[in-house]
Parts: C-alpha cells; sequence; structure tokens
C-alpha cells in the first residue's frame, strides 16, 4: 500500500470542524506558516465543564478530569501536561493577547440519553448549551454506544461555537466520542490497530482504557483548537471550511522521528509497559499529540 495512502488514514484522527482532511507535519518537513485571521482568542479565564452523555464510569470519568486538571496544575514530574500547554501561550505572546487561563468547571450527567443514542450535529450543540455559556468551553463526550452524525466515517471530534442564551453572546463547544467498540483503529489509534496501514503492535494505552485514552488524544487537541480559534477567525492554514488547527496539523505525531504508523519515540512506564509522554496530577500519565508551534513553524513534541 502507497505511503500516500497511509497518509491519509492517520489524518482522519481528530479532524476539526468538520474537516474531512488534514496535513501532518513531522520534524523533518518543511515549515508551514501559520496565518492569523485577526479574530479573537479566548483569554482570561476560562472554565472547562465537562457533560457526559450516555454510561461513562468513575474511573473513566477520572481520566479525563485529571488531564483537564494537569493543563493548569504544575507538578514537579517532567515532562507535563502543563508543559505541553505552554506552546499554546506562544500564540497569545505573538499577538500581544492576554494569555487563556483554563480551569476546571462543573461536570453534568446525562446517564439517560435523554436525546437517544444517535446524534445530529444540532443535538450535540444542544447538549452543549446545558453548561454554562460564559467564560466557558463546554466539552461533550458521548459514550461508546452513542453514534454521531460522521463520526469514524471524517470525524472523532469537532469544535465550534454557537450563540447562547444570550444573544449577544457565543459560547465554545467541543465534542469528542467514545471510539472504543466503534472505530478504534480510526480515533484511538495508536492503542488499537489502524484500520489500514502497518500492522504492528499497538501501544499499551497508559489508563489501561482504549476508549477513553484515546478521548484525552482527541479532547486534547481540540482544546488547543478552541482557544487559538475559537470563533473560525483565530489561527488557522488553509480554508476556514477545512482548517488545519493548533493540534490537527500535526495529527499522528507523539515524539520525536514520528511517521505514519510510527508514533515517534515516547515513554513507556517501566511496571505497566504503557506508553506515554506527559506526567499529570494524581500520577496519572497521558499520551498527547504533538502541537503546531508557531515561533519555529514546525510540530512540537514533549519528547
Amino acid at each position: 500500500m502507497s505511503s500516500n495512502i497511509l497518509l491519509k488514514l492517520f489524518l482522519l484522527i481528530s479532524l476539526l470542524n468538520l474537516s474531512s482532511a488534514t496535513t501532518k507535519l513531522t520534524q523533518n518537513d518543511q515549515p508551514l506558516k501559520f496565518q492569523y485571521h485577526n479574530g479573537p482568542l479566548l483569554t482570561g479565564k476560562i472554565s472547562i465543564n465537562l457533560i457526559w452523555y450516555g454510561k461513562f464510569n468513575v474511573s473513566q470519568r477520572a481520566i479525563i478530569s485529571n488531564f483537564i486538571n494537569s493543563i493548569f496544575t504544575p507538578i514537579k514530574a517532567q515532562p507535563s501536561v502543563a508543559t505541553w500547554w505552554k506552546i499554546i501561550e506562544t500564540y497569545y505572546h505573538l499577538t500581544k493577547t492576554p494569555i487563556v487561563t483554563l480551569t476546571m468547571g462543573s461536570q453534568i450527567l446525562d446517564q439517560n440519553y435523554s436525546l437517544g443514542k444517535s446524534l445530529t450535529n444540532d443535538q450535540i450543540i444542544k447538549l452543549a448549551s446545558k453548561g454554562p455559556q460564559q467564560n466557558s468551553i463546554n466539552v461533550v463526550l458521548t459514550s461508546a454506544d452513542v453514534a454521531v452524525d460522521k463520526f469514524c466515517t471524517s470525524k472523532c471530534g469537532t469544535h465550534g461555537s454557537s450563540v447562547g442564551k444570550q444573544k449577544s453572546k457565543n459560547f465554545a463547544y467541543v465534542w469528542v466520542g467514545n471510539s472504543e467498540t466503534q472505530c478504534p483503529g480510526q480515533c484511538a489509534w495508536p492503542f488499537h490497530q489502524p484500520i489500514y496501514g502497518p500492522q504492528g503492535p499497538p501501544l499499551v494505552a497508559p489508563n489501561n482504557d482504549v476508549g477513553l485514552d484515546g478521548m484525552v488524544i482527541n479532547v486534547a487537541s481540540l482544546l488547543a483548537a478552541t482557544v487559538t480559534n475559537p470563533f473560525g477567525n483565530g489561527y488557522f492554514q488553509g480554508p476556514k471550511e477545512a482548517p488545519l488547527e493548533a493540534g490537527s496539523t500535526c495529527t499522528g505525531v507523539f515524539g520525536e522521528g514520528a511517521y505514519p504508523g510510527y508514533a515517534g519515540n515516547v515513554l513507556v512506564d517501566r511496571k505497566s509497559g504503557a506508553s506515554y509522554n506527559a506526567n499529570g496530577v494524581n500520577g496519572k500519565k497521558f499520551l498527547l499529540p504533538a502541537l503546531y508551534d508557531p515561533t519555529t513553524s514546525k510540530c512540537s513534541t514533549l519528547v
């Protein structure tokens, strides 16, 4: 199978804003200049509110919560999630914009599938609107038994904005689905065999949950895109309908030396054999995607 086909496979992961294709940079690729479209970035104190739709157990919810808390909590163990997020601050420095400060907000449980088990994008926005609509990012997380329009066929998650109850206010939202039973080879790679391409052994998920560790990758990428391009006129490259953003530009890159089918040189926990590249709070470990660094025009990895 040609390298071009393999590249297209891994560009399906973490698709943003209903995009059906992205472009990945590796450490040796030619620099790609991002364009700032003069729109607002998210600034000030922003709470991240989690809206759990469907069945998630306590330990699964803790994986995402620990990741969110790790973004704004410096720890001694390095490399850390907080260090990973520092790349995002460079976008603010370049525009002389006050940086965003993320905090953990509320958590809303919808375990009874109030809108059914097959959702449209409009219903995702409706779920997102259940959270606070001022100074917040509302993150909708759907369980493994929930189907979402175009989930697994052209996207693993989305981010966007919508008009809130106060008509003059837009609120930002993110949606990510649990792909464990629907398409783990697409949306939870590298913790599962890819649908096509090299069939090497998958990496061991750092929190022993392929679906949730895959969700962490996509939530991380989408949060980076949300703060730097919240309303579609911030930082991105390419067409507005299918933009390359802070996270999606580096899809499939987790460590130095990454290439299609290989996540890169990541760290391995000696006891569990799990692969990771970032330490978090409460002793948790995560595998996080590389972010595009606008100061170097390359993908920035922690390891």
